[in-house]
């Protein structure tokens, strides 16, 4: 019990600006590793994140119970429940895709354990780069059962359509408008509409990275342009500079994907 409540309490000192909470860094640690993971198309991207978002709803739910002594965030602490649900079936949703993409002839390549060379090498963090490897054959958002040898179990991207694009816009700003007086008469932190934005955004990104969409990279960045100086002005130092970070990420993912997608297509 004693180490439970430490890691619930712990802080890092910052001088004269508000200390860091251990949680919060730990949760971001962890986001970071999804985030890469689904760069790499990773099915154990979502586990990992789950644990982040479940270590950071500690944290946002524990504004609410601090009796002032941090800003109340009830979009970031909301979305973390959001992340958990979401995740849980976009989880499944990359399992199933992965299993339906490994090779039929696998039990033809596989190493002293009976274990598949691409499997293996993915069990030991991988070295290959992605690009390298074959992603399936994708018809339309659903693949293919792949022939190869050596395919690879990451997911195949997909772009959205110009419908589902008008469709994810149009959330955005009606989900934004219409949350943003909830949280204000919740008490959240100004400016609220800030709040609403990100964790509005947040949804549709993680749906979009279930969907295998190209587009959520971009949705991310759009999130992280408005909470980077939220969460600064709240004093959640931390996710702030890992908002920073996820900025460069997300774009560097987003060309990632791209490129693999191209590929995919000009192997047709």
């Amino acid at each position: 019990m004693d180490s439970i409540s430490w890691l619930y309490n712990a802080t890092i000192p910052l001088g004269d600006l508000k200390p860091l909470v251990l949680r919060e860094v730990v949760g971001n640690v962890f986001g970071l590793a999804s985030a890469l993971g689904g760069m790499r198309r990773r099915v154990w991207a979502w586990p990992v994140g789950i644990i982040g978002n479940a270590l950071l709803f500690s944290v946002f739910l524990g504004a609410i119970l601090s009796h002032g002594e941090a800003a109340t965030l009830l979009g970031q602490a909301g979305r973390q429940i959001m992340f958990i649900a979401v995740s849980i079936w976009g989880w499944r949703q990359w399992h199933q895709s992965s299993r339906q993409r490994r090779p039929a002839s696998a039990s033809a390549e596989t190493g002293p354990s009976g274990t598949s060379a691409a499997e293996a090498a993915s069990l030991v963090g991988q070295a290959v780069s992605t690009d390298r490897l074959r992603v399936g054959t994708p018809t339309g958002a659903d693949a293919e059962h792949s022939t190869k040898p050596h395919g690879e179990a990451g997911v195949s991207p997909v772009w959205a359509t110009a419908r589902q694009r008008a469709v994810l816009v149009t959330l955005m700003v009606v989900g934004t408008i219409a949350l943003t007086p909830l949280f204000r008469l919740l008490g959240s932190y100004e400016p609220v509409w800030a709040d609403a934005w990100t964790f509005v955004g947040s949804l549709l990104a993680t749906y979009g990275m279930a969907r295998r969409w190209v587009e959520f990279w971009l949705i991310w960045v759009a999130v992280d342009v408005v909470g980077v100086p939220l969460l600064l002005s709240a004093g959640y130092y931390a996710t702030a500079v890992m908002y920073i970070f996820y900025g460069v990420f997300t774009l560097t993912g987003f060309f990632v994907w791209r490129r693999v997608d191209r590929r995919r297509r000009l192997s047709h």
